[in-house]
C-alpha cells in the first residue's frame, strides 16, 4: 500500500476497552475518525481493530548464548509483527538494535539498555556482570543509552547457599534506583523469589518482572507504591524443567522453583485483586520464541484475570503505561484487525485477520 492509499477500517474499532467506534481511517500513515475528502484509492478492512499488540517483557537482540547478528534479529522482530505485536519493551540486550528504529516495517521497540548483573550470578554473555560499588555507574550509563528504562537483574542462584538470593545490598540498590529517577528512566528488576522485592520495593522501584516471590505480605506494598508487574507467565511454565535439571546439584533451588511455579496463577490473581498494575510479557529472545503475547493473555485469564482487562494488559493499559499513544486521532496508525470481540474470547488475539504498522498493512 503507497503512502497515498487511503485505508478504512470498519466494523468496531476498539479505541479503549469502553470506546466503541463504528470505523477508523488512516492517512498519510496516521488514524484519524473523520473520512477523508477526495480520496480516490481507499482500501476497506473489516473486523474488531485493536490498538497494536504490546509485550512488556522481550529481547530482540538474544538467544540462549548471547547476543545475536543483525539477521536473526530481524526474524526475531518479524515474529512479533507477525503476532500483531506493533510495540515492543526489550527487557534488556546485549545487542545495538538501534537500526530497528529506522525500519517501517518492524515494531517499535523500547529498550532497556543491556542487564545489570552480579559478578557470576546471571545467565553467561547477556549482562553487564559488577559488583555492588558500581552499581550507580552502570545504572546511569543505562539509562543513557536506554529509551526510559533500566534493567536489573534482582535474584539469582547463589550456589554457596544452593538456592535464589538477593544480588544487591538496600543502600546501593537506593542509590541506584534514585540515579535513575535523576535522568529520568524507570527501573525494573529480574525476580524469582521473595528475598530481594521489600527492599525494591521500598527503595523506588517502578516494575518487577516475574514477581513469582509476591506473598501475602509484600502484596499491599506493591499496591501502596503502585510498582507493576511482568509476569511471564509463558515462561514461568518452564520452571519444572528448570528444577528437574538442577535436581542433583541444588536440591534446595529446585524445590523452591517448583513452589513458585505451583502457585503462580494464586500470585498473579492476588496481585490483581489487590490493584497491582499487571502487563503482559513473554520473556521472548532467551530460551523462548517471539510471537507468545497471545498466549500469555491466555495464561493471564487462565489465572483469574477478566478477559477484558488480560486485553487491556497488552493494549490500551500497556500503551498508557508506557507512555504511548493507540488509538487515539492523529497517532500512527499501528492496530491490529481481529475476527471477533476479543473481550469476549482473548483466543482471537492469536490469529490476526490484518495487521496495520505506521499505516501500512503488513500482514
Amino acid at each position: 500500500m503507497s503512502d497515498r492509499t487511503v485505508l478504512h477500517v470498519k466494523g468496531r474499532v476498539l479505541v479503549g476497552p469502553d470506546d466503541v467506534r463504528d470505523e477508523l481511517w488512516v492517512v498519510d500513515g496516521r488514524t484519524t475518525y473523520e473520512r477523508p475528502s477526495g480520496a480516490r484509492d481507499i482500501r476497506t478492512v473489516a473486523g474488531w481493530a485493536v490498538p497494536g499488540l504490546v509485550d512488556a517483557h522481550c529481547h530482540v537482540g538474544l538467544d540462549t548464548r548471547g547476543p545475536v547478528d543483525e539477521a536473526t534479529s530481524e526474524k526475531q522482530a518479524l515474529a512479533d509483527r507477525d503476532a500483531g505485536t506493533l510495540l515492543l519493551r526489550d527487557a534488556g540486550s546485549p545487542s545495538d538494535t538501534r537500526w530497528i528504529d529506522d525500519r517501517d516495517d518492524l515494531p517499535k521497540i523500547i529498550r532497556a539498555g543491556r542487564h545489570i548483573a552480579r559478578t557470576r550470578r546471571y545467565i553467561r554473555n547477556f549482562a553487564h556482570e559488577i559488583e555492588p560499588g558500581d552499581l550507580v555507574a552502570f545504572v546511569a550509563q543505562e539509562a543513557r543509552r536506554g529509551d526510559g528504562w533500566v534493567k536489573l537483574v534482582g535474584d539469582w542462584i547463589d550456589r554457596e547457599a544452593g538456592d535464589l538470593t538477593a544480588c544487591w545490598p538496600r543502600g546501593e540498590v537506593e542509590a541506584a534506583i534514585a540515579e535513575a529517577h535523576r535522568l529520568g528512566a524507570r527501573v525494573t528488576a529480574h525476580c524469582f523469589a521473595e528475598v530481594a522485592l521489600r527492599d525494591l520495593v521500598e527503595a523506588g522501584i517502578d516494575c518487577v518482572e516475574h514477581a513469582t516471590g509476591l506473598t501475602d505480605d509484600l502484596i499491599p506494598l506493591f499496591a501502596e507504591r503502585g510498582v507493576a508487574i511482568v509476569p511471564t507467565l509463558v515462561n514461568i511454565a518452564t520452571f519444572p524443567d528448570l528444577a528437574a535439571g538442577a535436581e542433583t546439584k541444588f536440591p534446595r533451588w529446585s524445590a523452591h522453583m517448583r513452589r513458585l511455579h505451583e502457585r503462580r496463577y494464586d500470585t498473579v490473581r492476588d496481585a490483581y485483586d489487590a490493584g497491582i498494575p499487571v502487563f503482559v510479557g513473554t520473556d521472548a529472545g532467551g530460551s523462548l520464541a517471539h510471537g507468545l503475547v497471545a498466549d500469555e493473555v491466555a495464561e493471564l485469564v487462565k489465572a483469574g484475570i477478566p478477559p477484558v482487562e488480560a486485553v487491556s494488559a497488552t493494549a490500551w493499559g500497556a500503551r498508557a503505561w508506557l507512555g504511548r499513544p493507540g488509538l487515539e486521532e492523529g497517532a500512527p496508525a499501528d492496530l491490529v484487525v481481529l475476527d471477533a470481540d476479543p473481550r469476549v474470547d482473548v483466543r482471537v488475539l492469536a490469529a490476526p485477520r490484518r495487521i496495520v504498522l505506521n499505516g501500512r498493512v503488513v500482514g
